[in-house]
């Protein structure tokens, strides 16, 4: 476990991690260690790149017909899976929507952990909490009692009426643990 937080300490150009975790198991910690080290060596990841550097073809949208894009779609959402990344709140957006968000924007943007074999990086299509976000996952997302405490919190925020999204796509994704 030294020589791992000598590494660590090495990786990050800070102090060596030293003591022990408390009542830790010591084949806990030094999982805990080990993973750490990945991380750190791994670095920041764009999802997009590294899908196309393992030869993943990702066409732009405009030159897919909406069969092909709704199977290119599936292929990516099940590529990133294998990858540990996990889709959410996609329900409101189309197939030509959605893929356009990731090809254009969302795999563009760097994510630390992407394509390690442990643990999980989630990706909410709302996720960004701009004014936009919120209003559609109240619209579309929020249940009852979540709507009613951020109209609460919220006097002023214009709430939507509250509708099934346009699509069902959600419970079909793979799912990953938080």
């Amino acid at each position: 476990m030294e020589k791992l937080r000598r590494e660590i300490a090495d990786v990050t150009g800070g102090e060596m991690v030293n003591g022990r975790m408390g009542d830790c198991d010591p084949k806990v910690e030094e999982a805990f260690l080990e993973n750490v080290l990945a991380l750190e060596t791994h670095g920041f990841v764009c999802p997009f790149d590294a899908l196309t550097r393992d030869g993943f073809e990702l066409p732009p949208p405009e030159k897919l017909d909406d069969a092909a894009l709704a199977a290119k779609l599936g292929e990516l959402i099940r590529a990133l899976a294998a990858r540990r990344l996990f889709l959410h709140s996609t329900d409101h957006l189309s197939d030509r929507e959605l893929y356009t968000w990731l090809w254009s924007d969302a795999l563009h943007e760097e994510m630390m952990g992407f394509g390690l074999p442990m643990g999980n990086c989630h990706l909410d299509v709302l996720g960004a909490c701009r004014e936009e976000d919120i209003i559609l996952s109240m619209h579309y997302y929020a249940d009852e009692e979540e709507r009613a405490r951020w109209a609460a919190d919220f006097p002023d925020f214009p709430m939507p009426p509250k509708e099934k999204p346009p699509f069902d796509r959600d419970r079909h994704l793979p799912k990953g643990s938080f």
